[in-house]
């Protein structure tokens, strides 16, 4: 045999293991091989609308609306004064699912707001 036809060890192999893979199946799985479904809508605080508004802020958070209780909102927000807004778990509820809510806030520096939310 002449030495043109001789592989050297490294080639050798690499057709060793050419060969080898040649006849083999690589499967890849990548996690579960169910169907996914369509993630669930994550829950955004809610800001409400502050009548004759000065500075008030109303902000329910997104915790507060998947976990409704019932809550006093302290809506001092950039004004001088503060005011409350009680809400129920009812009302929390059903602002969380879209449904507009209205409530007065508490009677503070001679006035009150009303606080709408959706």
């Amino acid at each position: 045999m002449s030495e043109d036809n001789l592989l050297t060890r490294r080639e050798f192999t690499l057709e060793s293991a050419l060969a080898i893979l040649s006849a083999a199946t690589i499967t890849i799985s990548c996690g579960d091989d169910k169907p996914s479904s369509s993630p669930s809508p994550t829950m955004t605080d809610k800001n409400g609308t502050v009548s004759a508004n000065h500075g008030h802020v109303a902000t329910i958070t997104a915790a507060q609306l998947t976990s409704p209780t019932t809550i006093s909102l302290n809506i001092q927000g950039q004004a001088t004064h503060n005011h409350t807004v009680d809400l129920t778990a009812n009302e929390v509820s059903s602002i969380g699912a879209n449904v507009q809510v209205a409530k007065l806030s508490s009677t503070d520096n001679a006035h009150s707001h009303t606080v709408t939310f959706n």
